[in-house]
């Protein structure tokens, strides 16, 4: 049976630190559009569908191009709700009111402008070669993660800890950068009641574009970095040149 890829673009009203971000303009269209835009770009995707329980942000997810079939219930959309239980509510909704069943979910996040299609593709391209369930995005982050208890003290978070102080005697370290891209099969997702499931693999992303816009300072330096993108790809791209 050939893949049905049910893009979900998750993008609820409300949003304590940037009030009404999906609605925000973001380097000259509301934020919500960019995830609407990019997924319609996808040739291996079935339907693109905005999550939202706000009539203001669907009407714009539609005239960008995306599905709202109907809005997620209030109790689904506060701060404190589940990802999940909203993913398990819409597939629900979806199969009772026509009988559609995907066979993978692609969500995206509205808070990583910077993704680029590519990250996206290879995301696509490693679930089709690999045993995966789940396939997402991360981010290189410093090996060494430090935690601070109640008392302020400095304590090392990672798990196995190794006795050298030079990064380069420790293992790679990543992080997720803010939900940038989850592939997930939808049977695993059922089955273990969450996106991140048991075979999960990652592709990694440059951690200048896994900016998660949570906060004004988020907000402000994402639209730099956007703006400037082809710029610093190409001052990077000169970077690895002159020093190989």
């Amino acid at each position: 049976m050939s893949p049905r890829v049910l893009v979900v673009i998750p993008a609820r009203a409300g949003s304590k630190r940037i009030p009404n971000k999906n609605l925000r303009d973001f380097c000259g269209k509301p934020l919500v559009a960019h995830a609407v835009q990019q997924a319609k770009q996808l040739d291996f995707v079935d339907r693109v569908i905005v999550d939202t329980d706000s009539e203001q942000i669907a009407e714009i997810a539609r005239s960008f191009g995306a599905e709202v079939p109907f809005l997620r219930p209030t109790e689904l959309a506060q701060d404190t709700s589940q990802i999940i239980d909203s993913l398990r509510h819409l597939l629900t909704q979806l199969k009772a009111s026509e009988g559609y069943e995907p066979t993978h979910l692609l969500l995206l996040q509205t808070t990583s402008p910077l993704r680029e299609i590519e990250d996206i593709e290879a995301c696509w391209t490693l679930m089709q070669e690999s045993d995966a369930t789940t396939v997402l995005t991360v981010c290189p982050t410093h090996p060494r993660l430090y935690h601070l208890n109640d008392e302020k003290d400095l304590v090392l978070g990672n798990s196995a800890v190794v006795s050298s102080t030079n990064v380069q005697d420790w293992k790679p370290g990543y992080v997720l950068n803010g939900c940038f891209a989850y592939v997930v099969q939808i049977e695993a997702l059922l089955a273990e009641n969450s996106v991140i499931t048991q075979k999960t693999k990652a592709v990694v992303c440059p951690a200048w574009r896994s900016v998660d816009l949570d906060t004004p300072e988020d907000w402000v330096l994402a639209e730099l970095l956007f703006t400037h993108r082809h710029e610093i790809e190409q001052a990077l791209t000169n970077w690895k040149k002159n020093t190989v």
